[in-house]
């Protein structure tokens, strides 16, 4: 994918957009609410323990004293020790906070030591008889709790982004094409908590060319300028486009960047074509070595996307079966042909598969398609076709309510597919997406997903894989749940873009 270089403007850019608060303030009042959170959610999971052991009925055996003080005592020793841990496991650290599911696991892994703890003090002191009944559903009720009240808490922080909340403004050094994707990529994403104000040359600018911008950033200065256009900017955070420097260049900006304890340094991997799938830094001996994830979705990520998956499909098979024979019924009367149609297109890793869709067309389409060359160019240059004459009469309407893609819960059931994810490919069509077909191949293709609900056949080309790249690079069970439940059926009733 290229880029062009940068466009001259005839106005200067504003700069720096206006943030609400600076990024050590909003981290000092996340974490503020995150210990409010968390000792709220730990008194209430104590609480209702005790509560569904002594008088709820759900007892484990008859052991335990249900004294309250006991149990009262016992909370308010737990709580702090219990925050403690948290804070060894680094939950506070926002390094692990409001992205990916890292934090979620950690939480987790604090509630299973919290609860070990609580038994190590039983052993310790034996005159505190505590009930198992008390044992379990603490640590479940915590458990839940405290991830829940940590789901809450960050999403209403996303939220706040648009205000200029949690944002950190940063500026990227070098003008290249891997800075460009940088910035493209970071300056789209809701998640990613970074506002992009500029670009830093890799060499000396002159007055003049401090007018100049790519991707209607401006270029704030030469390399020689960094630590004053970091001042006169606000910036918190500089990005380094690895490839866009020497190596000379490197070592001194980061040298000059470490008398700069204020802003923090970020170095691109140098590999923007495979951005999304992230990677890993071990140490050979000395050596850091970054190692590419070849999946787009962490362990926990494909779990529950695989559990969405297979929940929904099941649940719906009683409906899908009687829409399945009717569907079937009215193909073969309409025309002579099978009822499936099989599609060769890629999955994840680049491995193919066929795709199931209902045959929407006439057997011999290639003959009737010969028949008009001026259609056959529009369908190589977009695939895709408005006004098709291989489809018939039926194939018309399944089309315009998007039900010649359900077969496809067969691919799902199979783990070729997935409720939602980027739009499948043929192998043909893997070209045109360039360098980032690489990210496309990270994620299972999907039944819906952004470019469906977007438009669907409507929207460009390059618009379908920009659409592509936002879900990829922005995924969570959220956003999955987002596409199925607000925008798939009212883009399915609408009937926009579905040809």
């Amino acid at each position: 994918m290229m880029f062009n270089a940068k466009v001259a403007l005839a106005e200067p850019i504003e700069v720096a957009p206006r943030f609400f608060a600076t990024q050590a303030t909003s981290r000092r009042w996340y974490r503020i609410a995150l210990l409010i959170s968390d000792t709220g959610m730990l008194l209430l999971a104590f609480a209702l323990a005790y509560w569904l052991r002594f008088h709820g009925g759900l007892a484990l055996s008859a052991d335990g004293d249900p004294s309250v003080e006991i149990y009262t005592r016992l909370t308010l020793m737990l709580v702090p020790a219990w925050l403690g841990l948290f804070t060894l496991l680094r939950l506070y650290d926002f390094q692990y906070l409001l992205g990916g599911t890292s934090e979620y696991v950690r939480a987790l892994n604090g509630c299973i030591s919290g609860m070990m703890l609580v038994v190590v003090i039983s052993f310790l002191m034996p005159e505190i008889s505590i009930a198992r009944g008390w044992l379990v559903m603490a640590w479940l009720l915590s458990s839940l709790l405290i991830c829940t009240g940590r789901l809450i808490l960050r999403r209403t922080a996303y939220t706040l982004r648009s205000r200029g909340w949690f944002v950190t403004p940063a500026v990227i050094v070098g003008t290249n094409s891997e800075a460009i994707s940088l910035a493209m990529q970071l300056r789209d994403s809701s998640n990613s908590g970074v506002a992009i104000i500029g670009f830093i040359e890799e060499h000396t600018l002159d007055d003049l060319d401090h007018q100049s911008s790519l991707i209607g950033l401006p270029i704030l200065g030469g390399l020689d300028s960094l630590p004053t256009v970091l001042k006169r900017q606000g910036a918190e955070e500089v990005i380094i486009a690895t490839t866009a420097l020497t190596r000379t260049q490197l070592i001194e900006t980061a040298q000059e960047l470490t008398t700069i304890p204020e802003v923090k340094m970020s170095l691109s991997s140098g590999l923007y074509e495979i951005f999304t799938t992230g990677m890993q830094v071990t140490a050979k001996g000395a050596v850091p070595l970054m190692n590419l994830n070849r999946l787009r979705l962490d362990p926990i990520e494909v779990m529950l996307k695989t559990t969405l998956d297979y929940g929904v499909v099941l649940i719906s098979m009683l409906v899908m079966l009687p829409l399945f024979a009717t569907i079937a019924l009215l193909i073969k009367l309409d025309s002579p042909g099978p009822v499936f149609h099989r599609r060769r297109v890629l999955g994840i890793g680049g491995k193919p598969f066929d795709a199931f869709k209902f045959r929407t067309m006439v057997v011999n389409g290639d003959e009737v398609l010969a028949q008009h060359p001026e259609l056959l160019a529009e369908l190589n240059a977009n695939h895709k076709l408005k006004h098709d004459p291989r489809i018939t009469r039926a194939g018309n309407l399944l089309r315009r309510t998007s039900l010649d893609e359900l077969p496809q819960i067969l691919n799902i059931l199979l783990g070729q597919m997935s409720l939602v994810g980027p739009r499948m490919i043929s192998p043909s069509e893997a070209g045109m997406y360039g360098p980032m077909k690489h990210n496309l191949l990270t994620v299972k293709p999907g039944l819906t997903g952004l470019w469906q609900v977007s438009g669907r056949s409507d929207l460009s080309y390059d618009e379908r894989v920009r659409l592509d790249m936002q879900y990829i690079r922005n995924y969570s069970i959220w956003l999955d749940l987002q596409i199925l439940v607000f925008q798939t059926l009212p883009a399915v009733l609408k009937g926009s873009g579905a040809y």
